[in-house]
């Protein structure tokens, strides 16, 4: 079979991806535009994408296409109606960034928290060198034991945030924008009640029509100012401009992002007028990507090709 990456840049260089050498003829593509798609899916049994657009445009070449993989839990890129027309399969995986994203978000809480860029450059800069005294108070922080942890996204990833933040001695609350049943063994509450009472809100959500927009200004106005605020949902989910303007006047605390509305970063984003805030982080999307996260994501991809193409 023919095999084809048509994004493999996406993966990583450092994976090891030998084993679809095994099972076909790969060609593999660093990044791929939507108008080079068609000449290079042409004669292919299987196309692994990330991001690029699947559509009658792209890959109505593709006389011999037989399955789509899709290297992430999104399939917002796919044309579905398409591919069930033309009886092509599609693939996604889902669960296999969990432990990953977990431990980015607790990476962005402790530093936002513990205002850990403000003290290693306190270091650094030599202040702590003979100062006066052992320690340095300028910047207080509290223990997270005894907090409260709202999480908007109860999927694989909310309850594993729910988990370690547990383990922490937070009180876990969730809400979930769609207005599902509420989950055995999780104390389930609405938006409004989850913004205002919440230490620390992580978002763990789909974009969908629920969520779309759902972090505002509207809903920044509502949190505690004492808040820290972290998205590794998706970027839209969060209205920027608004999210800029709760952060330069004071309505919460701090705030953390791995996703943004346009990736990678436009430079119209809101949020570059605020470089040097200290209280701002933001990560290009890597929560997901660890080394484990990343081979098992191909690890499950290569098992769905066999799988579809019987291959032992």
């Amino acid at each position: 079979m023919k095999i084809v990456f048509l994004d493999a840049k996406t993966i990583g260089d450092d994976i090891d991806l030998s084993g679809f050498d095994a099972i076909g003829d790969v060609t593999r593509y660093a990044f791929s535009t939507s108008e080079e798609v068609p000449e290079r899916v042409k004669d292919a049994d299987v196309i692994i994408v990330n991001k690029i657009q699947i559509n009658e445009s792209t890959i109505g070449t593709a006389e011999n296409l037989k399955l789509v993989c899709v290297t992430a839990t999104g399939t917002n890129n796919l044309d579905k109606d398409y591919l069930n027309k033309r009886g092509i399969a599609w693939r996604n995986v889902a669960g296999y960034s969990t432990e990953s994203v977990a431990q980015h978000t607790f990476a962005m809480f402790f530093y936002l928290l513990e205002h850990l860029r403000y003290y290693d450059e306190y270091v650094k800069s030599d202040r702590y060198t003979n100062d006066t005294i052992f320690t340095h108070f300028e910047k207080v922080f509290y223990e997270l034991k005894g907090k409260t942890w709202g999480i908007i996204g109860l999927g694989n990833i909310g309850r594993r945030v729910a988990s370690i933040a547990s383990a922490f001695g937070a009180d876990v609350i969730y809400a979930s924008p769609s207005g599902s049943a509420p989950q055995n063994g999780y104390h389930q509450v609405d938006l409004d009640t989850l913004y205002r009472t919440s230490d620390i809100i992580s978002v763990h959500a789909p974009l969908n029509e629920y969520t779309d927009g759902l972090l505002n200004l509207d809903a920044f106005c509502k949190m505690k100012k004492s808040c820290i605020f972290l998205n590794l949902g998706r970027g839209p989910i969060v209205v920027e401009k608004d999210l800029a303007t709760a952060l330069k006047t004071d309505l919460i605390q701090a705030a953390g992002l791995d996703v943004l509305a346009v990736e990678p970063m436009s430079p119209d984003c809101p949020l570059r007028e605020l470089k040097d805030y200290p209280n701002l982080l933001i990560t290009p999307h890597v929560a997901w990507a660890s080394i484990e996260a990343r081979t098992r994501l191909m690890q499950i991809i290569l098992g769905q090709v066999k799988e579809f193409f019987h291959v032992e």
